[in-house]
This record gives structure tokens, sequence and C-alpha cells, in this order.
């Protein structure tokens, strides 16, 4: 796509629906970084917790604390920024390049108004920690941690923004090296901000939440460095009219975003109601789900970048009227996610004992229960990770034809009319125990994949 500075529309030939082939390695390429974006910003915040560790149990769970209060606050404003991709890939498809920058310019401003009211959330944390019965010493460290991470959310949202833009626009590469890049970094100032070293401060927690904020500022502005001054994302001069606030594309950005800001809370939702349905079983039994739901997490990164991918493959062929173009990219992504899915469980299974000992230390009590049965639970969720992994591609293809209040009401139904009600009986209610609420998930995760698929089938028809 080229595009210039006193144009609205780039010229563009007409493009054919590619192959199949192509297709899907036109996925892979894009998919991949996305997905190593994903798992690199996994390895910052396990470097974060492997530093808090240190200063034993109360900061560990005040981190944890603070961590839900953190999210729960910012995934409303990270489903706006995942509305950016869809509106940008239609604007790419259809070669309008200035509707990309509008694009991205009203995700800025978004991610600006609503860093305002999570900014609030966070510096209030202990008093609403302490209104949901939480002890006060725990919730007081918890507040010294969000301190420090409140000045970061805005340049989190942004780069967010930049990252849905440049994702958009086929060239999703930037964001990886720059969050690559951060990991090191990261570790570099929460060291001396946490102990005090180097002549730094000794600021604790909030050293920790406070370099992760700086981190968020740098990864910002050396990602709207690149895209104001490097090809080819200069070509868009996102630097056009940034005063403007675009009231019309900001109501598509809500009516867009604000549904995948509830699915994320409702998916969210039932994995912490899974967690307390079995602290009311067992100790072992929450633990054995936490470390099986870790290993979920880290293999869930790799269908996530290739949800991200689907949103812009689909939404490119949406933006040029390739009806054929919009269902073939929609269901290799899903191939290529099921096959994928399918090889990581068989890993997951075959090594599942070795794997779980990782995430156990010595001094765990129960601990050989509590290995048993997460290795029960890996070998019992092998439905769940395939058809997790169809969800969230299924998701986000649907997201590239613009398509998210409808799977907000799928995600009711499948997870929580159905899901969570299916763990709570056959966990509480029959003698399956844990094993029990880990086959409600895969119940309920099921039912909301198969609906996704055929909605997406239905729309694409």
């Amino acid at each position: 796509m080229t595009s210039t500075a006193g144009t609205n529309h780039a010229p563009r030939p007409v493009t054919p629906t590619p192959p199949l082939a192509l297709e899907l390695w036109d996925t892979i390429r894009l998919a991949a970084p996305m997905a190593l974006t994903q798992l690199s910003q996994i390895a910052m915040m396990s470097t974060d917790l492997a530093f808090i560790g240190r200063l034993g149990g109360d900061a560990v769970a005040a981190a944890a604390l603070a961590g839900t209060v953190y999210f729960v606050g910012s995934t409303f404003g990270m489903g706006l920024m995942s509305a950016v991709a869809p509106l940008a890939a239609q604007a790419f498809g259809a070669a309008d390049a200035a509707l990309v920058r509008r694009a991205l310019r009203v995700g800025l401003w978004a991610g600006l108004l609503i860093a305002l009211p999570i900014m609030l959330i966070a510096l209030n944390g202990e008093t609403i920690l302490l209104a949901l019965g939480q002890a006060p010493g725990v919730a007081h460290l918890a507040q010294h941690y969000l301190s420090g991470l409140a000045w970061g959310i805005a340049p989190m949202l942004w780069f967010l923004a930049l990252r849905s833009f440049m994702g958009a626009v086929n060239r999703p590469e930037p964001v990886l090296w720059i969050t690559l890049i951060a990991i090191p970094l990261n570790a570099l100032l929460v060291y001396p901000l946490l102990y005090g070293h180097w002549g730094f401060p000794r600021l604790g927690l909030t050293g920790v939440g406070l370099a992760t904020s700086l981190v968020n500022a740098g990864t910002f502005l050396a990602g709207f460095g690149i895209a104001t001054f490097r090809p080819p994302f200069r070509d868009y001069r996102v630097l056009a009219q940034l005063g403007h606030v675009d009231w019309r594309l900001m109501r598509q950005l809500l009516i867009l975003g604000a549904p995948i800001s509830l699915s994320f809370l409702l998916e969210y939702g039932l994995f912490s109601a899974a967690a307390i349905l079995m602290g009311l079983i067992s100790t072992p039994a929450l633990a054995a789900h936490q470390i099986a739901l870790q290993i979920t997490a880290i293999l869930f990164m790799v269908p996530f970048g290739i949800s991200m991918a689907a949103t812009v493959r689909v939404g490119h062929a949406a933006g040029r009227s390739d009806a054929t173009g919009i269902r073939r990219a929609g269901l290799m992504a899903m191939l290529l996610g099921l096959i994928l899915a399918v090889l990581f469980t068989l890993g997951i299974v075959i090594a599942r004992h070795d794997i779980v000992q990782l995430f156990l230390g010595a001094g765990i009590s129960d601990a050989e229960a509590t290995a048993a049965l997460a290795a029960t639970l890996l070998l019992v969720g092998t439905t769940f990770f395939i058809t997790d992994a169809l969800q969230t591609i299924a998701v986000g293809a649907l997201r590239g034809i613009k398509d998210t209040r409808v799977p907000l009401l799928l995600a009711v139904l499948g997870y929580w009319l159905i899901g969570f009600p299916a763990s709570y009986v056959l966990g509480l209610h029959t003698a399956l125990g844990a094993v029990g609420i880990w086959i409600g998930l895969s119940i309920g995760t099921t039912i909301y994949a198969a609906l996704l698929v055929v909605r997406f089938l239905r729309l694409t028809r």
C-alpha cells in the first residue's frame, strides 16, 4: 500500500483473493511476532514476580491483589485499544490512508480519556481492597505497588493502540523488538528501585510499579517515534491533526471496544470464580488449579497472537469487499490455531509431570498431592486447551468484520449460563471434585467456541 501526504485515499490495484497456501503463510507471518510479543510480556511480568518474591509472602500476596485491581481497571481500556485493529485493518484493506490515521488518533485519545478514571481506581486501591475484606497490612502494601503502576496506565494504553495500528498495516515487528528490549530494561529498573542499590532509594513495591510505568513510557515513546519517522508508518502522517478529537469515529470505537472489554471481564471472572470453587475443596486443589491455569495462560499466547492476526487479515478482506477472502482468512486462522493447539497439547500431556515440577518449590506443603492433581487437571484439560484456542481465534475473526456484541452475548451463555454452573455442580456436588470443575470449564468453552464458529460461518456465508 502506498500513500501520499496530500491524498485521503491511496491508490491500489484490484486485489484478488489469495490462494490457500498464501493466506496461511500471510497469517503465520503476521501472527508469529504478535504471539512472541505476548510471550515477552509474560516474561516481563515473571521477572517482576521473581524480584518481589524475595521480599516474602506478604509482598507476593500484595502484588497479586494489586494486579487484580489493576487488571480490572485497565480491562476496559485494553478492549478499546483492541478495537483500533479492525478499524485500521478495514481502512488499510480499502486503501484509505486517512482513515488508518484517524483510527490510530482516536485510539490515542480514547486511551487518554479512559486512563484518567483507571488511575483513580489504582490510586484508591487500598480503600477498595479494605472494602472487600482484605487484610489491612496486605492492602496497604498493594497500594504501594498500585501507586507506582498508576502513572504508566496512559502510555500502556497508547502503546496498545500503536500495536493495533502497526499490526493493521502488516508491520507488527517493531512492537516485538521494542518489547524484547523492554524485558532487560525492566529488570535493570526494578532491581535498584526495589532494593535501593546503585545509589537509588529503596522504594519497595512502589519502586516495582514505578519501574513498570517508566518502561511503559519508554515503549510508547519508542513506538511513537517509529510510527512517526520510519517507513512505511511515516506515510500515514500520524501527527496530522493529532489535537483533533474525532467524536464520530470515537463512537464507533466505543461500540466495538466496549463488548470486547466486557468479554475480557467475563472470561477473567470465570477463572477467578473457578479458583474460589477450588478453594472450597482444598488448598492443594487451589494450588493445582493455579499451576494448570498458569501453564494454560502461557499456551494461550500463541492462539491469542493468531487471533490478532485473524482480526487484521479478515479486516483487510472486508476493507476490499472480498467476501471469499473474509471467510478464507478466518477459517485458515482457525485451522492454524487448531493444528498448533493440538501439537502443544500433546506435548503438555506427555511432559505434564515434569512441567508441573517447575512450578513447585521445595517448601510447598502437600507438594506430592498438588503435583499429582495438577498433572491430572492438565490431562483433563486437553479439550479445554484446544477449544480455548479455537474460541479466541474465532472471536478475532469476528472482530475483523466488526462483530463484537453478539460474541459478548455468546460469552455470557457459554461461560456463565453453562460453564460455571457445570463446574459448580460437577466440582462440589459429585465425587469428581477439582476434576469436575475443569470438566465444567471445558464444557462451557467448547460450547462458546462452537457458537462462535457457527456465527462466523453464518455471517460469511
